[in-house]
């Protein structure tokens, strides 16, 4: 049977029981659900300087070498978050160590290690713009891309650090309020709150992007 068969016919709880009691063929079956997941979290905070030199795909290859051989002590340990969070720290840890080899002293001394809650690196406005006028596809629309991503760049700046994080975490990275609260190290209830207040506030900022724009966020 296929990867993608196995996949699709054992849940992930079930996988995730094999994989802690040692079955390496489930730990990879796993990972593989999360790849694209964590493709696209590499290519959202990749320096772009570093863009063009490392592909977001090794990133999470290499991610997943290392996870093989740390896994037994994740599981080993009373796990006080879930098996994807795991997975993103390891593999934006990955990625620091890629942006050290490739940036040098000055990235070396940006991070320390990665946490749950810290270190991770950033993602400018320009990047969440690029993301964001993706989804123009019109030929009418195309014909202003540029115009309306220096626009959305503009706008993206005008929002907290605070409030551009939440809104990546939960819109771009795709993660749950659960998930989105265990990263940035608060309740349940306040990164719904701030989630709220953020998107409230970017919607409004939106609605002097021109005709045609509209569709860029939900």
């Amino acid at each position: 049977m296929s990867a993608s068969r196995l996949l699709s016919s054992r849940s992930d709880d079930d996988l995730l029981t094999a994989a802690a009691a040692g079955d390496q063929t489930s730990l990879a079956l796993l990972m593989e659900h999360h790849r694209s997941r964590l493709e696209q979290i590499v290519e959202l905070r990749m320096d772009p300087k570093v863009r063009g030199r490392v592909d977001s795909a090794d990133v999470v290859q290499e991610t997943y070498l290392s996870v093989l051989h740390r896994a037994p002590a994740f599981f080993k340990e009373k796990r006080r978050y879930p098996f994807f969070l795991w997975l993103r720290m390891e593999t934006l840890q990955k990625l620091v160590d890629v942006h050290r080899f490739h940036l040098g002293a000055k990235m070396r001394s940006a991070y320390g290690e990665i946490s749950l809650h810290g270190n991770s690196p950033t993602v400018s406005s320009a990047s969440m713009a690029g993301q964001l006028i993706g989804k123009l596809s019109t030929g009418s629309v195309v014909a202003i891309r540029a115009e309306v991503r220096q626009m959305i760049e503009d706008l993206l700046n005008q929002l907290t650090a605070d409030d551009r994080e939440v809104l990546l975490l939960r819109h771009f990275e795709e993660l749950s309020n659960s998930e989105t609260a265990d990263v940035l190290g608060i309740s349940p209830t306040a990164a719904c709150n701030r989630h709220v207040r953020a998107l409230k506030r970017l919607k409004g900022l939106f609605r002097t992007l021109p005709d045609g724009a509209d569709g860029l966020w939900p």
